[in-house]
């Protein structure tokens, strides 16, 4: 069985939505940042690097969305959450989640949970980087209605992580990202990822 240890709300919800979308047998563990459980012993045991996701597997542990999403895409085939049978279209897939982990996860989130918390021209100017990486999302990358254009992947949930924070942040404007905001209703409305935010403790913005 699968062990994936996640904080709500965070970026680990998106391997939550995959492993819970792939049917997979799995648990969640419950890591709590705010109290700083990430830096215990025990947990830095588990990942050295004192942050969520973490997947335990029969094989050891994985970290980072962008491997356990490609292990559960991988491992569970029948669900078809990428496209395993063109390498291009899978590498596709890894690059726009590779986007999502090394630009928009460091720009938002600058912005939004700096610490201690920027204020006045910094905080405008965090806000105002971040917002031009959602600009190209909307603008270039998400083709519609799915990341990956007329079929559901693993990026989608992926994605829902940082549109998420940004309309709870009041940053998702309406005009300015039509396509991103309707893609948060769509990821939002399936089950699976109802399961997953009721599972956190958490809801849908």
């Amino acid at each position: 069985m699968l062990k994936l240890y996640y904080s709500p709300g965070a970026c680990a919800v998106a391997s939550h939505i995959g492993l819970e979308e792939a049917g997979a047998d799995y648990v969640i563990e419950k890591i709590d940042l705010r109290a700083g459980q990430q830096r215990t012993p025990e947990y830095l045991a588990i990942n050295p690097a004192g942050v969520t996701p973490a997947l335990q597997t029969p094989k050891g542990v994985l970290t980072q969305n962008t491997a356990i999403l490609a292990y559960v895409a991988q491992t569970h085939p029948h669900a078809q959450l990428a496209d395993l049978n063109d390498p291009f279209e899978f590498a596709r897939m890894q690059a726009f989640n590779g986007w999502l982990a090394s630009s928009l996860h460091p720009a938002i989130g600058k912005a939004l949970f700096s610490k201690p918390p920027l204020e006045g021209e910094a905080k405008d100017e965090a806000v105002r980087i971040a917002l031009e990486k959602y600009d190209l999302a909307e603008n270039h990358l998400l083709t519609g209605p799915w990341v990956m254009g007329e079929d559901h992947s693993l990026a989608d949930g992926y994605l829902l992580v940082f549109t998420r924070w940004a309309r709870q942040a009041g940053l998702l404007d309406k005009a300015r990202f039509p396509k991103l905001n309707a893609h948060l209703d769509l990821v939002q409305s399936r089950p699976a990822v109802q399961r997953v935010l009721h599972a956190e403790g958490i809801t849908a913005v």
